[in-house]
């Protein structure tokens, strides 16, 4: 399982409650609904509403969660402990629209739990009795004369199969991020660069299952979204920097999740893009970054990089300025992690794509009502057609707004929901 097996829950789980955190379905929503890019209204509420009993739901499965929180700035915490901040919580803009809370819930490990998240759910559905068919790729959905999903056909062992549904079709697979021709298609942006991006997925994240509902009439939404990450932090005291493009201005909040980070550092021009950092501030990054250059002055550090003459010296004046005061006017980083950058030698750690490693996968998918019914483009559900995880549009539709946590959460959470729209359909 590529998964670090977080799963983003709030609005007052037991851990929560037990590290004395203050969150409630109000706030957990209001955090989801902030920062724009289209977040899902619907979804976010019943997301936000129900998110403590899914929580409750995982537990009963015998999935294990630590009562502790793991405070410092990281992308997976090393320990078992269960709670971290895994997204945009403690930043601007988020946090002027929601009470902060961590919400990234990881199964008791140390380290990456994705397997173990993974061993737990497979567990609880091969207990439960239904048949499954491994090695089994849907190709096409079968419909009747009124409309109807009524089947699929597949391919299993080398032999096309017709598998007949009595109720319904719940269509979660994955996205497309490994199909290049939609990719060229649907995200130009990130296509034009993958040559300089780890596509984040596995073979079989074709875009099969959007294809397939999309061929039925269902609509394909935001599929030029993507999530993009470079991994920057740890350790955390990097944060205390500041993040150039190759003009020495800056462009983003350095507090942010490194998702939104890296995704603003892809806009820039050329993907060019430098963590400028003290001796103070400088750690080696935990992965694998190329250190740019390392001067003894900000003048030389310019120089170095070969910025236009005086632009670095200035940012870095002004931020120094600011920084001082406990402000920074200009992107809004929080005073937890201002202090001027005044002790020499000075370092850039390139964070420019191609350079350093970039993540990636996709977001868009089919779109879907909360209960799990794929809609067409008026809006109006395909007759027994369901659909949730990387297959359906979810809760997070951008890379500046995604948290991790949310694809897992996502797609446990309504694919349940549409399972049991499904199973509530009446047979034919």
């Amino acid at each position: 399982a590529i998964s670090g097996g977080h799963i983003y829950l709030g609005g007052g789980t037991r851990v929560q409650r037990a590290v004395g955190l203050d969150d409630t379905p109000e706030e957990m929503f209001k955090y989801l609904m902030a920062g724009g890019d289209g977040p899902d209204e619907a979804k976010a509420r019943v997301y936000a509403d129900e998110s403590v009993a899914h929580f409750d739901w995982l537990v009963e499965l015998g999935i294990p969660f630590t009562d502790a929180i793991w405070e410092d700035r990281h992308t997976l915490q090393p320990t078992d402990a269960c709670l971290i901040w895994s997204g945009n919580e403690k930043a601007y803009p988020f946090i002027e629209a929601a009470r902060p809370a961590a919400r990234g819930h990881k199964v008791a490990l140390e380290g990456d739990a994705g397997v173990e998240l993974w061993r737990h759910l497979s567990k609880a559905v091969e207990e439960s009795g239904v048949e499954i068919q491994y090695d089994t790729a849907g190709r096409a959905l079968v419909v009747d004369v009124a409309g109807r999903v009524v089947g699929v056909v597949a391919r299993s062992a080398g032999k096309e199969v017709l598998v007949a549904a009595r109720r319904g079709v719940v269509l979660c697979g994955g996205g497309f991020i490994m199909n290049g021709e939609m990719l060229a298609s649907h995200v130009p942006r990130l296509h034009a660069r993958i040559e300089n991006i780890e596509l984040h997925g596995n073979p079989n994240d074709d875009g099969s299952g959007i294809r397939m509902g999309s061929a039925v009439g269902g609509a394909a939404i935001r599929m030029s979204e993507i999530f993009l990450t470079t991994l920057w932090y740890p350790p955390s005291s990097l944060t205390y920097g500041i993040m150039v493009n190759e003009r020495g201005q800056r462009f983003v909040n350095e507090d942010c999740y490194h998702g939104r980070v890296a995704a603003a550092c892809f806009e820039q021009p050329r993907g060019k893009a430098y963590l400028i950092a003290d001796n103070r501030s400088f750690g080696r990054p935990e992965f694998d970054f190329e250190l740019a250059a390392t001067e003894g002055s900000i003048a030389e550090l310019e120089s170095a990089l070969e910025m236009p003459e005086g632009n670095l010296v200035h940012t870095l004046a002004r931020y120094n300025d600011s920084a001082a005061k406990g402000e920074d006017p200009l992107l809004r980083k929080q005073a937890q992690w201002l202090r001027p950058l005044d002790e020499a030698p000075y370092a850039a750690i390139n964070c420019s794509v191609g350079t350093s490693p970039y993540y990636a996968f996709t977001l868009g998918g089919l779109r879907t009502a909360p209960c799990g019914e794929v809609l067409s483009e008026e809006g109006t559900p395909i007759p027994g057609l369901f659909a949730a995880g990387a297959n359906s549009s979810g809760i997070t539709r951008s890379a500046g707004t995604y948290c991790s946590g949310q694809s897992v959460g996502d797609a446990t959470f309504f694919g349940r929901r549409a399972g049991r729209s499904a199973a509530a359909s009446p047979a034919w």
